[in-house]
């Protein structure tokens, strides 16, 4: 069964990061070549079917979000294995999803699986022969990256099927 996402759409790590799901997960690759595998979660899980108002909520706050700068330079793991690169700042990230939680307390971050939301961009997963340094080389060039959030995403997840199904732009 399929999972809705919203989305702050990461294009400068799109290559790096799509070659990862289409090395573990090649049918959860997207054909939509709007889809960005490369992201930092805004709210997730979030509806899998919102009404007319809660599509026009997300669009209220996304208008009122300022599009931001924000820089990827490091490469990280939490203690579960999910290798990642935190944005900075995270602050404006951890903004979005505290007024989306709040707009929707029905859809807690992570359906609150962590006392503490960290923003990052997922890359890989730790296992054999993949760590944080093999990530890092795997990368090379890629980072630091200078990156613009610029808008909010809806992104659909299903195998076979992952697809954008709406996108608001920051102000």
């Amino acid at each position: 069964m399929g999972h809705s996402v919203l989305v702050v759409p990461v294009p400068a790590l799109e290559p790096f990061v799509r070659s990862r799901w289409a090395h573990y997960e090649p049918a959860w690759v997207s054909a939509d070549p709007a889809f960005t595998h490369a992201h930092v979660t805004a709210l997730a899980p979030w509806r899998e079917a919102p009404d007319p108002q809660a599509l026009a909520t997300v669009a209220r706050v996304a208008a009122a979000t300022p599009a931001f700068g924000f820089a990827l330079t490091g490469v990280e793991a939490f203690p579960d294995g999910t290798i990642h690169t935190p944005p900075e700042p995270a602050a404006p990230f951890a903004e979005l999803t505290a007024r989306l939680w709040a707009a929707f307390p029905d859809c807690p971050p992570y359906a609150g699986e962590f006392a503490d939301v960290v923003p990052h961009l997922t890359l890989d997963r730790a296992s054999t022969g993949v760590d944080v340094d093999s990530v890092r080389v795997g990368l090379g060039a890629t980072l630091p990256a200078a990156c613009v959030a610029e808008a909010l995403e809806w992104h659909w997840y299903d195998e076979g099927d992952c697809h954008v199904r709406a996108r608001w732009p920051f102000a």
